[in-house]
């Protein structure tokens, strides 16, 4: 008779440690185990990065390629950083701030900030996906925000009820239709290799190109998706609750670690929500968390290195190719600076089939994307205030301000860039503490950064804010 889920893994975990860990990984295992990156990896494929790829291809043609190739490296250690805070401490990136933040209002303030950059991602990823419906089937704007948030709500259900595997698998199909749909003109109509190559030098033009700069990175290194994917990792290998409950004693119930997440005994957040009810007497006993997995911590941040590098290459290339096909194609073409020219201008130069896919991929991306970001927005909610809320409620407070966006008629290309210079100056906010932390031995115990790494960390860090700054500063004088 086979066993059920919780049986296999109490097997697992019961066997010697010598001989969970005698092989490596096998090829189904390995697979088994990738996934998180490619789901939070849809925040790299959102309707913002379409519009602020395409829309500096079409205005500066190869002069910031060399920001796509570069905020795509950053966002590798970026992402494996928080997947490695959620795998080794079972808590994630809002989790792990909300126990460290004392103070009742410091919270609420970084709530706040939090919450209008989620707020920003939800505007970019509901236009693009009424866009992508306005231009396929002539849906007006509005109700393609209201079809569009109403998808990811199914979607949402999809995750809560079926589990992370089951929305990994659909979100996965959304990436692939995205990457067909936007890399399928650069074959019909290649860049010129000289321009691209000159493309990979660091340089501006004007205030615009800083602006397009900052949007591009904005939509690339996503504050949601650092928060989005230790969470996602955090959910994907948590042990069965019925172990977890239970402790592998099988007669007392652990209680959450000593500190913020350690190497050698984490918390699970089944355990972190029991801790605040539990009063009963007695001793409680600790557990380390991949004792509860039945599959080392160091095996699987291996296997995350391979999950964030593919999710990192495919979005890389994409994004890349959205640049060159606008630079290759669109460059001095006027109306191209939005999604319905560039639609357009598509059509009439390289045929409908590839406008077609264009405006399929742009719809892939705004259902996939507003999914994620929702996901990341109850997990902010969560981790920082210490409440749940109802699912349709937690949709709705991101939701109206694009569907109000949509009603008084802004540009949707302009709202979709300038949604990404919002998310831009959310960076540091999650960054910063996420380098912090990561570098703690109180908190990742042996697995906390290499000095190396902290440096490289702090370096993006740097570059980001001081981008910003200049963005600002340039803004603000009418340079």
């Amino acid at each position: 008779m086979p066993k059920d889920a919780d049986a296999v893994a109490e097997d697992r975990v019961t066997q010697p440690p010598a001989a969970r860990g005698r092989r490596g990984l096998t090829t189904p295992r390995a697979a088994w185990l990738i996934g998180p990156a490619l789901v939070a990896g849809v925040a790299y494929l959102d309707p913002g990065n379409v519009a602020s790829n395409m829309t500096a291809g079409a205005v500066y043609g190869y002069l910031l390629v060399w920001v796509v190739v570069l905020g795509n490296v950053m966002a590798w250690l970026i992402q494996y950083l928080s997947a490695k805070l959620g795998i080794v401490t079972g808590r994630s990136l809002p989790e792990t701030l909300g126990a460290r933040i004392r103070s009742t209002w410091g919270r609420r303030a970084y709530w706040l900030q939090a919450e209008l950059v989620a707020m920003a991602t939800d505007i970019a990823e509901v236009i693009g996906g009424a866009v992508a419906l306005n231009l396929l089937f002539g849906v007006p704007l509005l109700w393609g925000g209201v079809i569009t948030g109403t998808v990811s709500i199914v979607l949402l259900l999809v995750q809560s009820r079926r589990g992370p595997r089951t929305f990994e698998f659909v979100v996965i199909g959304m990436v692939a239709i995205i990457a067909i749909g936007f890399t399928y003109g650069v074959f019909l109509a290649p860049p010129d290799p000289a321009g691209v190559v000159a493309g990979l030098v660091p340089r501006f033009e004007d205030t615009g190109s800083v602006l397009l700069a900052a949007s591009i990175l904005g939509a690339t290194i996503m504050p949601h998706a650092i928060y989005a994917h230790s969470a996602l990792a955090r959910d994907r290998f948590a042990p069965p609750r019925s172990l977890s409950e239970r402790g592998t004693s099988g007669t007392k119930r652990p209680g959450p670690s000593s500190g913020v997440g350690s190497a050698r005994f984490g918390s699970l957040r089944s355990l972190n929500d029991q801790a605040a009810t539990d009063v009963s007497p007695g001793p409680r006993i600790e557990v380390p968390i991949e004792e509860l997995r039945g599959i080392p911590t160091a095996r699987l941040l291996r296997a995350t290195k391979w999950d964030v590098s593919i999710a990192m290459l495919i979005a890389g290339t994409v994004n890349l190719c959205i640049l060159l096909l606008a630079a290759a194609n669109l460059a001095g073409v006027p109306g191209t600076d939005t999604l319905e020219g560039a639609y357009d201008a598509l059509e009439a130069g390289l045929g409908p089939l590839v406008a077609t896919l264009f405006a399929i991929g742009l719809l892939a991306s705004g259902l996939a994307s507003t999914s994620v970001g929702a996901y990341a927005g109850a997990e902010i909610m969560h981790g920082l205030l210490h409440i749940r809320v109802p699912l349709l409620a937690r949709r709705l407070v991101t939701l109206i301000p694009a569907l109000v966006i949509l009603a008084l008629g802004v540009d949707p290309t302009l709202a979709l860039v300038l949604s990404q210079v919002v998310l831009s100056f959310g960076i540091p906010f999650a960054l910063v503490p996420l380098v912090a932390l990561t570098a703690k031995a109180d908190v990742l115990g042996k697995y906390r950064n290499r000095v190396l790494t902290t440096v490289a960390g702090i370096a993006a860090s740097v570059f980001l804010i001081a981008l910003n700054a200049i963005l600002l500063w340039l803004v603000l004088t009418g340079a």
